[in-house]
């Protein structure tokens, strides 16, 4: 029997290289056993020679980003009312877009099912919508944890392009309150999407030796990266559910982040590294007090290591796989492909 054919719709493909493009590149490898999966920025329902094989005879759409892949969702619903739609809701969509943008709202409406990435994302939601909605949390294969971390100095990374949504500035002002403490060490990947930003961090490192601005870099050495740090910093404003907090998890580095739904939902509310969204204070004092006490590395390492098992790749498949084998009526079991 023939694969049923998918299209996953995202409007950040590899050259962007953000969450959105991790997500839909990890969930085309995960269905791509089960489904004939056309992986594509937009969908505007032209014909098959246009839109690519097995484009025209799709039997759903997935689509990431309810605001910037709206024309999609509707040519997509307009063409084919009764196939399913998987809305997946990012971050901006969740804690910004769907408040007042119309086109993300009128996607919220047209879609058979919304999926959250963290734990707390139904409960952004109105009822009638928490109704159709999943939660699938991002997975990342386990990376064997650094064993040799240098004893000199802590090295605390933050992983986010520099945007205003991933308050990159926060970062820059705890930077600046721990310069005299020469045994931290800084470093900061991520492209420079606001220029502003990017002068901030160019000053920021003539400034303070410490601190060091990588620019972006590719996916592996990235995660080699988190790997290989004592910790991870995440203070963004909102979050759907950020794939580097997952890394890190997985990858036994323990993370100070933000306390908003983004972070709470992949972290858990009792977390011991959350600081107020844009307290640079208490990002700084939460850095130096994993220097110098002895116990707050290895418990928060235990704090991420009880949470770990939630986001395996296996996990992860076989939930998006039931998902889909609901809409569709597939009869194959998640984990095992089709001929």
């Amino acid at each position: 029997m023939q694969r049923p054919a998918l299209v996953l719709v995202t409007p950040a493909l590899a050259d962007a290289n953000n969450g959105n493009w991790q997500t839909a590149r990890r969930w085309a490898g995960m269905l791509a056993g089960h489904y004939r999966v056309q992986l594509r920025d937009r969908w505007d329902g032209l014909a098959a020679d246009h839109a690519g094989p097995g484009a025209a005879d799709a039997a759903l759409m997935i689509a990431l980003h309810a605001r910037r892949s709206a024309a999609s969702i509707l040519a997509w619903k307009t063409t084919h009312p009764d196939r399913p739609l998987v809305l997946v809701l990012t971050g901006t969509d969740l804690y910004r877009d769907i408040d007042a943008d119309a086109d993300a709202q009128r996607s919220l409406a047209l879609a058979d099912r919304l999926v959250v990435l963290n734990d707390c994302g139904p409960q952004r939601l109105a009822p009638a919508l928490r109704a159709k909605t999943t939660v699938i949390l991002q997975s990342a294969r386990a990376l064997q944890p650094a064993t040799q971390r240098p004893r000199r100095h802590l090295r605390a990374l933050m992983v986010g392009h520099l945007r205003e949504e991933k308050s990159p500035a926060t970062f820059f002002a705890a930077v600046r309150r721990l310069a005299a403490r020469t045994d931290l060490r800084f470093d900061h990947i991520g492209a420079a999407l606001d220029p502003a930003l990017a002068d901030q961090a160019r000053a920021l490192q003539a400034e303070c030796p410490h601190y060091r601005w990588l620019g972006a870099l590719p996916h592996a050495a990235t995660r080699r990266r988190i790997r290989d740090a004592q910790l991870l910093v995440h203070p963004s404003r909102m979050e759907g559910g950020a794939h580097v907090v997952t890394e890190a998890l997985v990858s036994g580095t323990p993370v100070l982040a933000s306390r908003i739904d983004g972070n709470l939902g992949l972290l858990g509310e009792d977390y011991g590294g959350l600081f107020d969204w844009g307290d640079d204070a208490a990002l700084a004092a939460l850095i130096e007090r994993a220097r110098d006490d002895a116990a707050m590395l290895p418990a928060l390492r235990a704090q991420c290591a009880e949470r770990a098992a939630r986001f395996e790749p296996a996990r992860e498949r076989d939930h998006l796989l039931r998902l889909l084998a609901d809409l569709t009526g597939a009869p194959n079991t998640p984990g095992e492909p089709r001929p």
